[in-house]
């Protein structure tokens, strides 16, 4: 997949393409229907596929403060969106500026101009332009005779429940695994760079990762999780995760560390790691003995391995 940065990068190579609009946070079930569906109508057309996303979220710019933390990075959304099979991502800088493209012009612009487009197909709740005023309608009406038809694809449900990035952040943020894990089709997966922490684990018998996160990232409840991590290099290990604030020693910020169950006595320090979340198996609570700290890690990494095995 081609990854096009910014509008400066347009027009893309002469050649039709089916185009799809939307943010993807998450890129859940609904997102890769949509996705799916237009590589499908690229390949009848023989066309590229396009997906257009933006850098950020449009209400960070919009109404400031009140934007949501996101449930994928830039990068994890561009590699599940390739594994979908699109053939060229276009990310935006969602900025003041960009804000205020009005949705005709974004259309003749952006779509028809910069990336070729003879059909267009988006989400049944998709909204573009200025004050969100272009709907699909405002696709077919000003891409129709510039030669783009277009179409939307109807909201995804589970269970008669409709699958929304909303609803899965809502779920995650509360510790439950179960509505993100099925609503996203894969299990919820937190990126990071392994930093120093203050050493405690290691003193303790179980030396843990120290993940640094985006600081948009969303992540899971505070608790503590049965999981697995994965390297940069693919080797996996089952591992016990702590999404909290180490109330024993004092509270810290909300951050995420992890224990790799039977990882060799390596330096981890500097590399990025993948943490994903199988199980939620208690809460983080303060402990008046250290020693019965150290039962209680003993009893997750045991819980760990049954959950993983």
């Amino acid at each position: 997949m081609e990854v096009v940065r910014g509008l400066d990068a347009l027009p893309i190579p002469d050649g039709p393409s089916v185009v799809t609009i939307g943010f993807f946070d998450g890129v859940h079930v609904g997102h890769r229907e949509v996705l799916r569906r237009t590589v499908e109508a690229a390949r009848r057309r023989d066309a590229r596929s396009v997906a257009v996303t933006f850098d950020r979220h449009p209400r960070e710019i919009l109404t400031p403060g009140s934007e949501p933390r996101l449930l994928t990075t830039v990068e994890r959304k561009a590699a599940l969106i390739e594994a979908i099979g699109i053939d060229v991502l276009l990310v935006l800088p969602f900025t003041e500026l960009f804000s205020h493209i009005t949705a005709e012009d974004f259309v003749r612009d952006v779509l028809v101009a910069g990336l070729h487009a003879v059909h267009a197909r988006v989400g049944a709740n998709f909204a573009f332009g200025h004050r969100a005023a272009g709907t699909v309608r405002t696709l077919e009406t000003v891409g129709g005779p510039l030669g783009m038809t277009a179409d939307e694809v109807d909201l995804f449900t589970l269970g008669g429940r409709v699958v929304s990035s909303s609803s899965i952040r809502e779920a995650l943020a509360a510790g439950d695994l179960a509505w993100p894990t099925e609503a996203l089709g894969r299990r919820v997966v937190v990126d990071g760079e392994v930093v120093s922490g203050a050493g405690r684990g290691k003193g303790l018998g179980y030396p843990t990762a120290n993940l640094r996160t985006w600081p948009r990232l969303l992540l899971p409840g505070q608790g503590i999780y049965a999981g697995a991590a994965q390297l940069f290099d693919g080797s996996r290990y089952p591992a016990a995760i702590d999404v909290g604030t180490n109330p024993t020693f004092g509270v810290e910020p909300l951050h995420v560390e992890a224990f790799l169950i039977d990882f060799p006595d390596e330096e981890l320090r500097g590399q990025q790691l993948a943490v994903e979340f199988w199980e939620r198996l208690r809460d983080e609570v303060r402990f008046d003995r250290i020693e019965d700290l150290v039962d209680a890690i003993a009893d997750d990494v045991a819980r760990t391995r049954d959950v993983v095995d």
